[in-house]
Protein backbone atom coordinates (compact mmCIF):
# COMPACT_ATOMS: atom_id res chain seq x y z
CA UNK A 1 0.00 0.00 0.00
CA UNK A 2 2.79 2.44 0.91
CA UNK A 3 4.58 1.66 -2.37
CA UNK A 4 1.48 2.65 -4.40
CA UNK A 5 1.13 5.89 -2.41
CA UNK A 6 4.79 6.80 -3.10
CA UNK A 7 4.40 6.01 -6.79
CA UNK A 8 1.35 8.25 -6.94
CA UNK A 9 3.22 11.15 -5.38
CA UNK A 10 6.03 10.83 -7.93
CA UNK A 11 3.52 10.91 -10.79
CA UNK A 12 1.86 14.03 -9.35
CA UNK A 13 5.22 15.85 -9.02
CA UNK A 14 6.29 15.00 -12.58
CA UNK A 15 2.94 16.07 -13.92
CA UNK A 16 3.15 19.39 -12.08
CA UNK A 17 6.61 20.09 -13.57
CA UNK A 18 5.36 19.35 -17.10
CA UNK A 19 2.32 21.61 -16.69
CA UNK A 20 4.49 24.45 -15.31
CA UNK A 21 7.03 24.28 -18.15
CA UNK A 22 4.54 23.83 -21.02
CA UNK A 23 1.56 25.91 -19.92
CA UNK A 24 2.33 28.33 -17.12
CA UNK A 25 5.93 29.19 -18.16
CA UNK A 26 6.36 28.53 -21.91
CA UNK A 27 9.70 28.91 -23.67
CA UNK A 28 10.51 32.24 -25.41
CA UNK A 29 8.68 32.45 -28.74
CA UNK A 30 6.23 29.65 -27.85
CA UNK A 31 2.54 30.11 -27.02
CA UNK A 32 0.94 28.50 -23.98
CA UNK A 33 -0.18 25.06 -24.73
CA UNK A 34 2.27 24.30 -27.55
CA UNK A 35 5.65 24.91 -29.03
CA UNK A 36 4.27 27.87 -30.92
CA UNK A 37 5.06 28.70 -34.49
CA UNK A 38 4.69 32.45 -34.22
CA UNK A 39 7.94 33.01 -32.22
CA UNK A 40 10.00 33.41 -35.35
CA UNK A 41 8.41 36.71 -36.12
CA UNK A 42 9.47 38.22 -32.77
CA UNK A 43 12.16 40.76 -32.32
CA UNK A 44 15.82 39.83 -31.68
CA UNK A 45 17.31 39.31 -28.20
CA UNK A 46 19.05 42.32 -26.64
CA UNK A 47 22.82 42.09 -26.11
CA UNK A 48 25.26 43.83 -23.84
CA UNK A 49 24.34 47.42 -23.32
CA UNK A 50 20.58 46.70 -23.21
CA UNK A 51 18.68 48.91 -25.60
CA UNK A 52 21.90 50.37 -26.97
CA UNK A 53 22.66 47.42 -29.21
CA UNK A 54 21.66 43.88 -30.02
CA UNK A 55 20.97 41.32 -32.70
CA UNK A 56 18.53 41.94 -35.47
CA UNK A 57 15.97 39.49 -36.69
CA UNK A 58 16.96 36.28 -38.45
CA UNK A 59 19.12 37.21 -41.41
CA UNK A 60 19.02 40.94 -40.56
CA UNK A 61 21.97 43.16 -39.57
CA UNK A 62 22.77 43.74 -35.89
CA UNK A 63 22.14 47.29 -34.69
CA UNK A 64 24.97 48.75 -32.64
CA UNK A 65 26.27 52.10 -31.49
CA UNK A 66 29.34 53.39 -33.30
CA UNK A 67 32.18 55.80 -32.67
CA UNK A 68 34.17 57.64 -35.31
CA UNK A 69 37.86 57.54 -34.39
CA UNK A 70 39.22 61.04 -33.75
CA UNK A 71 42.50 62.59 -32.63
CA UNK A 72 42.82 64.28 -29.26
CA UNK A 73 45.67 66.03 -27.48
CA UNK A 74 46.11 63.90 -24.41
CA UNK A 75 46.88 65.49 -21.07
CA UNK A 76 48.73 63.22 -18.69
CA UNK A 77 48.97 63.97 -14.98
CA UNK A 78 51.99 62.42 -13.28
CA UNK A 79 51.40 62.30 -9.52
CA UNK A 80 54.35 62.09 -7.14
CA UNK A 81 55.30 62.75 -3.52
CA UNK A 82 57.53 65.69 -2.72
CA UNK A 83 58.93 67.75 0.13
CA UNK A 84 59.14 71.49 0.67
CA UNK A 85 62.65 72.60 1.60
CA UNK A 86 64.04 76.02 2.56
CA UNK A 87 65.76 77.93 -0.19
CA UNK A 88 68.86 78.16 2.04
CA UNK A 89 69.54 76.49 5.39
CA UNK A 90 72.52 76.37 7.73
CA UNK A 91 73.15 74.97 11.19
CA UNK A 92 75.13 77.50 13.21
CA UNK A 93 78.18 76.06 15.02
CA UNK A 94 81.11 77.99 16.58
CA UNK A 95 84.52 77.55 15.00
CA UNK A 96 86.42 77.66 18.29
CA UNK A 97 85.88 76.71 21.92
CA UNK A 98 85.09 79.77 24.01
CA UNK A 99 82.56 81.40 26.32
CA UNK A 100 79.56 83.27 24.90
CA UNK A 101 79.77 86.93 25.90
CA UNK A 102 76.96 88.23 23.69
CA UNK A 103 73.90 86.40 22.30
CA UNK A 104 71.76 88.34 19.81
CA UNK A 105 69.39 85.58 18.75
CA UNK A 106 65.66 86.31 18.86
CA UNK A 107 64.05 82.95 18.32
CA UNK A 108 61.73 82.68 15.34
CA UNK A 109 62.54 86.22 14.12
CA UNK A 110 64.01 87.33 10.79
CA UNK A 111 67.64 88.40 10.64
CA UNK A 112 69.54 90.29 7.97
CA UNK A 113 72.63 89.08 6.20
CA UNK A 114 75.77 89.93 8.19
CA UNK A 115 73.94 90.51 11.47
CA UNK A 116 75.96 89.55 14.59
CA UNK A 117 74.32 86.53 16.20
CA UNK A 118 76.90 85.36 18.76
CA UNK A 119 80.03 86.97 20.24
CA UNK A 120 82.62 84.76 21.98
CA UNK A 121 85.29 85.74 24.51
CA UNK A 122 88.21 87.45 22.69
CA UNK A 123 90.14 89.50 25.30
CA UNK A 124 93.26 87.36 24.95
CA UNK A 125 93.25 87.67 21.18
CA UNK A 126 92.81 91.45 21.30
CA UNK A 127 95.77 91.76 23.70
CA UNK A 128 97.88 89.60 21.43
CA UNK A 129 96.89 91.78 18.50
CA UNK A 130 98.07 94.94 20.31
CA UNK A 131 101.41 93.32 21.05
CA UNK A 132 101.94 92.28 17.44
CA UNK A 133 100.97 95.71 16.14
CA UNK A 134 103.62 97.29 18.37
CA UNK A 135 106.22 94.82 17.12
CA UNK A 136 105.20 95.55 13.55
CA UNK A 137 105.59 99.32 14.07
CA UNK A 138 109.11 98.80 15.41
CA UNK A 139 109.98 96.49 12.52
CA UNK A 140 108.65 99.08 10.06
CA UNK A 141 110.87 101.83 11.49
CA UNK A 142 113.87 99.48 11.48
CA UNK A 143 113.23 98.68 7.82
CA UNK A 144 113.13 102.38 6.90
CA UNK A 145 116.47 103.11 8.61
CA UNK A 146 118.17 100.09 7.06
CA UNK A 147 116.84 101.07 3.68
CA UNK A 148 118.68 104.42 3.96
CA UNK A 149 121.84 102.68 5.15
CA UNK A 150 121.66 100.28 2.22
CA UNK A 151 121.44 103.21 -0.17
CA UNK A 152 124.65 104.71 1.30
CA UNK A 153 126.39 101.34 1.49
CA UNK A 154 126.29 101.20 5.28
CA UNK A 155 124.90 97.62 5.36
CA UNK A 156 124.81 94.70 3.02
CA UNK A 157 121.82 93.52 1.03
CA UNK A 158 121.60 90.39 3.19
CA UNK A 159 121.21 92.41 6.37
CA UNK A 160 118.48 94.49 4.77
CA UNK A 161 116.65 91.35 3.59
CA UNK A 162 116.60 90.01 7.16
CA UNK A 163 114.98 93.24 8.38
CA UNK A 164 112.29 93.19 5.67
CA UNK A 165 111.58 89.52 6.43
CA UNK A 166 110.99 90.35 10.08
CA UNK A 167 108.57 93.10 9.07
CA UNK A 168 106.55 90.80 6.79
CA UNK A 169 106.49 88.14 9.48
CA UNK A 170 105.06 90.63 12.02
CA UNK A 171 102.38 91.73 9.55
CA UNK A 172 101.44 88.07 8.87
CA UNK A 173 101.09 87.40 12.59
CA UNK A 174 98.71 90.34 12.83
CA UNK A 175 96.52 88.93 10.04
CA UNK A 176 96.46 85.54 11.79
CA UNK A 177 95.20 87.08 15.02
CA UNK A 178 92.60 89.11 13.12
CA UNK A 179 91.36 85.89 11.51
CA UNK A 180 91.08 84.28 14.96
CA UNK A 181 89.14 87.33 16.15
CA UNK A 182 86.68 86.87 13.28
CA UNK A 183 86.06 83.34 14.54
CA UNK A 184 84.80 84.79 17.81
CA UNK A 185 81.96 86.47 15.91
CA UNK A 186 79.18 84.40 14.33
CA UNK A 187 77.25 86.40 11.75
CA UNK A 188 74.25 85.48 9.59
CA UNK A 189 75.52 84.22 6.20
CA UNK A 190 72.24 85.20 4.51
CA UNK A 191 68.92 86.81 5.33
CA UNK A 192 66.42 84.43 6.85
CA UNK A 193 64.56 83.34 9.96
CA UNK A 194 66.48 82.11 12.99
CA UNK A 195 65.13 79.05 14.77
CA UNK A 196 65.16 77.99 18.38
CA UNK A 197 68.49 78.47 20.13
CA UNK A 198 70.14 75.68 22.11
CA UNK A 199 72.51 77.78 24.27
CA UNK A 200 72.40 80.70 26.64
CA UNK A 201 74.68 83.68 27.22
CA UNK A 202 77.69 82.71 29.33
CA UNK A 203 77.77 79.10 28.13
CA UNK A 204 81.07 77.61 27.05
CA UNK A 205 80.66 76.20 23.55
CA UNK A 206 82.82 74.06 21.26
CA UNK A 207 82.81 73.42 17.51
CA UNK A 208 80.36 70.54 18.13
CA UNK A 209 77.76 72.72 19.87
CA UNK A 210 74.68 73.51 17.76
CA UNK A 211 73.65 77.07 18.55
CA UNK A 212 70.62 77.48 16.25
CA UNK A 213 69.39 76.93 12.70
CA UNK A 214 68.97 79.66 10.11
CA UNK A 215 66.53 79.15 7.22
CA UNK A 216 65.58 81.28 4.24
CA UNK A 217 61.86 80.65 3.70
CA UNK A 218 60.73 83.58 1.53
CA UNK A 219 61.31 81.18 -1.36
CA UNK A 220 61.11 77.39 -0.97
CA UNK A 221 62.40 74.46 -2.97
CA UNK A 222 60.08 71.59 -3.87
CA UNK A 223 61.92 68.29 -4.44
CA UNK A 224 60.16 65.33 -6.06
CA UNK A 225 60.88 62.41 -8.40
CA UNK A 226 59.16 61.05 -11.51
CA UNK A 227 59.70 57.86 -13.57
CA UNK A 228 62.52 58.14 -16.07
CA UNK A 229 60.19 57.71 -19.07
CA UNK A 230 58.80 61.20 -18.45
CA UNK A 231 62.22 62.83 -18.39
CA UNK A 232 62.01 64.14 -21.94
CA UNK A 233 58.67 65.83 -21.20
CA UNK A 234 59.98 68.00 -18.35
CA UNK A 235 62.24 70.99 -18.73
CA UNK A 236 63.20 74.14 -16.86
CA UNK A 237 60.21 76.46 -16.72
CA UNK A 238 57.58 73.69 -16.63
CA UNK A 239 54.66 74.46 -14.33
CA UNK A 240 53.56 72.00 -11.65
CA UNK A 241 50.81 72.05 -9.05
CA UNK A 242 50.94 70.65 -5.53
CA UNK A 243 48.77 70.19 -2.49
CA UNK A 244 49.81 70.23 1.17
CA UNK A 245 47.86 69.20 4.25
CA UNK A 246 45.57 71.95 5.45
CA UNK A 247 44.93 73.47 2.01
CA UNK A 248 42.23 72.61 -0.51
CA UNK A 249 43.29 74.66 -3.50
CA UNK A 250 46.35 73.57 -5.53
CA UNK A 251 49.44 75.77 -5.50
CA UNK A 252 51.85 76.47 -8.34
CA UNK A 253 55.60 75.98 -8.65
CA UNK A 254 58.12 76.32 -11.49
CA UNK A 255 60.75 73.71 -12.33
CA UNK A 256 64.22 75.26 -12.31
CA UNK A 257 66.63 72.32 -11.92
CA UNK A 258 66.70 68.68 -13.06
CA UNK A 259 69.17 66.04 -11.89
CA UNK A 260 71.41 65.07 -14.85
CA UNK A 261 71.28 61.34 -14.08
CA UNK A 262 68.62 58.82 -13.08
CA UNK A 263 68.73 57.17 -9.65
CA UNK A 264 69.89 53.59 -10.19
CA UNK A 265 67.88 52.05 -7.38
CA UNK A 266 64.50 53.59 -8.17
CA UNK A 267 64.99 54.55 -11.84
CA UNK A 268 63.46 57.91 -10.99
CA UNK A 269 64.52 61.38 -12.02
CA UNK A 270 64.88 64.02 -9.31
CA UNK A 271 63.37 67.40 -10.08
CA UNK A 272 63.45 70.65 -8.12
CA UNK A 273 60.93 73.47 -8.43
CA UNK A 274 60.70 76.97 -6.97
CA UNK A 275 57.80 77.96 -4.70
CA UNK A 276 57.01 81.59 -3.88
CA UNK A 277 56.53 81.86 -0.11
CA UNK A 278 56.71 85.59 0.58
CA UNK A 279 53.57 85.34 2.73
CA UNK A 280 55.07 82.47 4.78
CA UNK A 281 52.14 80.25 3.79
CA UNK A 282 54.23 77.07 3.74
CA UNK A 283 56.74 75.67 6.19
CA UNK A 284 59.93 73.82 5.26
CA UNK A 285 59.72 70.06 5.65
CA UNK A 286 56.03 69.86 4.69
CA UNK A 287 54.88 66.89 2.61
CA UNK A 288 53.49 67.83 -0.80
CA UNK A 289 51.45 65.86 -3.32
CA UNK A 290 52.85 66.98 -6.67
CA UNK A 291 50.98 66.84 -9.97
CA UNK A 292 53.02 67.37 -13.13
CA UNK A 293 50.90 67.88 -16.24
CA UNK A 294 52.42 66.55 -19.46
CA UNK A 295 50.93 67.54 -22.79
CA UNK A 296 51.32 64.73 -25.31
CA UNK A 297 51.00 64.93 -29.07
CA UNK A 298 47.74 64.43 -30.94
CA UNK A 299 46.73 60.78 -30.61
CA UNK A 300 43.87 58.55 -31.73
CA UNK A 301 41.39 57.68 -28.97
CA UNK A 302 38.38 55.36 -28.72
CA UNK A 303 35.93 54.68 -25.89
CA UNK A 304 36.97 52.05 -23.38
CA UNK A 305 34.01 49.80 -24.19
CA UNK A 306 35.11 49.54 -27.84
CA UNK A 307 38.29 47.60 -26.98
CA UNK A 308 38.07 43.81 -26.63
CA UNK A 309 40.92 42.42 -24.47
CA UNK A 310 42.58 39.31 -25.90
CA UNK A 311 45.29 37.01 -24.54
CA UNK A 312 48.18 38.66 -26.37
CA UNK A 313 46.61 41.70 -27.98
CA UNK A 314 43.55 43.95 -28.02
CA UNK A 315 40.91 44.15 -30.73
CA UNK A 316 38.24 46.52 -31.92
CA UNK A 317 35.39 45.89 -34.34
CA UNK A 318 35.61 48.20 -37.33
CA UNK A 319 32.34 48.73 -39.21
CA UNK A 320 33.07 49.07 -42.89
CA UNK A 321 30.64 48.72 -45.81
CA UNK A 322 27.97 47.43 -43.45
CA UNK A 323 30.08 44.56 -42.13
CA UNK A 324 32.07 43.89 -38.99
CA UNK A 325 35.84 43.48 -39.21
CA UNK A 326 37.94 42.49 -36.17
CA UNK A 327 41.11 44.61 -36.05
CA UNK A 328 44.14 44.15 -33.77
CA UNK A 329 45.25 47.42 -32.13
CA UNK A 330 48.06 48.61 -29.90
CA UNK A 331 46.83 50.62 -26.94
CA UNK A 332 48.58 53.26 -24.85
CA UNK A 333 47.38 55.58 -22.12
CA UNK A 334 43.92 54.98 -20.73
CA UNK A 335 41.30 56.43 -18.42
CA UNK A 336 37.94 55.18 -17.24
CA UNK A 337 36.38 56.51 -20.45
CA UNK A 338 38.95 56.44 -23.26
CA UNK A 339 41.94 54.50 -24.52
CA UNK A 340 44.77 55.77 -26.69
CA UNK A 341 45.33 53.83 -29.91
CA UNK A 342 48.94 53.71 -31.04
CA UNK A 343 48.47 51.53 -34.14
CA UNK A 344 45.79 49.57 -35.98
CA UNK A 345 43.30 52.37 -36.67
CA UNK A 346 43.12 55.57 -38.64
CA UNK A 347 41.22 58.78 -38.03
CA UNK A 348 37.70 58.46 -39.46
CA UNK A 349 37.32 54.71 -38.89
CA UNK A 350 34.05 53.68 -37.26
CA UNK A 351 34.23 51.19 -34.40
CA UNK A 352 31.37 49.42 -32.64
CA UNK A 353 30.83 50.22 -28.97
CA UNK A 354 27.80 47.99 -28.16
CA UNK A 355 26.64 44.50 -29.08
CA UNK A 356 30.21 43.25 -29.36
CA UNK A 357 29.32 39.72 -28.18
CA UNK A 358 26.87 39.19 -31.06
CA UNK A 359 29.19 40.26 -33.87
CA UNK A 360 31.32 37.93 -35.92
CA UNK A 361 33.81 38.49 -38.70
CA UNK A 362 32.04 39.86 -41.82
CA UNK A 363 28.63 39.76 -40.13
CA UNK A 364 26.16 42.48 -41.26
CA UNK A 365 26.07 45.53 -38.97
CA UNK A 366 23.85 48.60 -38.81
CA UNK A 367 24.91 51.74 -36.95
CA UNK A 368 22.02 52.92 -34.81
CA UNK A 369 23.66 55.87 -33.07
CA UNK A 370 27.07 57.57 -33.25
CA UNK A 371 28.49 58.54 -29.84
CA UNK A 372 30.97 61.35 -29.20
CA UNK A 373 33.62 62.13 -26.61
CA UNK A 374 33.47 65.21 -24.37
CA UNK A 375 35.20 68.31 -25.73
CA UNK A 376 37.87 68.33 -23.00
CA UNK A 377 40.78 66.02 -23.53
CA UNK A 378 41.10 62.99 -21.25
CA UNK A 379 43.43 63.09 -18.29
CA UNK A 380 45.70 60.16 -17.58
CA UNK A 381 46.77 59.89 -13.95
CA UNK A 382 50.00 58.01 -13.28
CA UNK A 383 51.79 57.46 -9.98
Amino acid sequence: MKRWIALGLVVLVLGGIIVYNKVLHPAPGATPGGSGGGGQGGSGKGGPGGAQGGRGGPGGPATVNGFVVVTKRLQEDVVSSGSLLPNEQVDIYPEISARITQLNIREGQPVAKGALLVKLFDADLRAQLLKLQAQADNARRTEERNKQLLARGGISQQEYDIVTTNLRSSLADIELVKANLQRTEIRAPFSGVIGLRNVSAGAVVSPSTLIARLQQISSLKLDFSIPEKYGQSVRNGSMISFLVDGTREPNQAVVYAIEPGVEQQTRNLRIRARVNNTTAKFRPGTFARVTLTIQNEQSLVVPTQAVIPQTRTNQVIVVKNGKAHFQDVTTGLRTAGTIQILSGLQAGDTVATTGLLFLKQDSPVKIGRVIQLPNSGPKMATR
